[in-house]
């Protein structure tokens, strides 16, 4: 059995994800990932991913109802490589503009809305500018382009952990990396060549970690 087929990736259910498409993602780079809802998966594995799209409120919700929050509070503490997609990025955060609410608080800052200054929600390709090097980001070109769909953006307090800018109205946070939790904005299971070498690399991480 090879090193990858050893690895646990946890892909969090909360029917609020794209599920289907990061688990293509995953099995494109030689792992079959355990798509869950039970809590108990979170301590036992090598590596999470919290996907997610719609409503920041209405996926914290369904995260507590499933009693996801502390388990995913420990596993971030705990050090092991963790990836956030889109959404999977804002609940980290302390707090969300929409709808006045409580996020994780894994991440200090806050979500906010895009100004209206373009249409609003963001939709479509666009580029990243890398700011500090990562493991995940190895080998993705400077300015790649990637697939968003989002109206809110993450706002983190420690500024000097934002690894990617992109900018659509104002600059802002499309990649956070901090020790071996990432999140991006953009979906990187929509967005091609690059975008599965994202997942290359958080599958790596893990095996190097594991």
């Amino acid at each position: 059995m090879g090193t990858r087929d050893a690895i646990k990736i946890v892909v969090i259910d909360y029917r609020s994800g794209n599920l289907r498409s990061v688990a293509r993602a995953l099995e494109a780079n030689g792992v079959s990932p355990c798509v869950t809802s039970d809590p108990d998966e979170i301590g036992c594995a090598d590596a999470v991913i919290l996907p997610g799209v719609g409503s920041g409120p209405a996926a914290m919700e369904a995260l507590r109802q499933r009693g996801l929050v502390e388990p995913l509070r420990q596993y971030v503490a705990s050090g092991k490589p963790f990836l956030g997609v889109c959404l999977g990025l804002q609940l980290l955060l302390d707090h969300t503009e929409e709808g006045d609410a409580p996020c994780l608080g894994i991440i200090p800052g806050t979500v906010r809305k895009l100004p209206p200054i373009f249409k609003v929600p963001h939709m479509g390709w666009n580029n990243v500018e890398f700011t500090k090097d990562h493991p995940v980001l190895m080998g993705i070109p400077q300015g790649s382009y990637f697939y968003f769909v989002h109206s809110y953006y993450a706002d983190p307090d420690d500024q000097g952990s934002v690894a990617g800018v992109t900018s659509y109205s104002i600059p802002f946070c499309s990649v956070y990396a901090r020790g071996n939790l990432v999140a991006t904005q953009f979906h990187p299971e929509k967005s091609g060549a690059v975008g599965l070498r994202i997942y290359r690399n958080f599958v790596a991480l893990a095996g190097r970690h594991r």
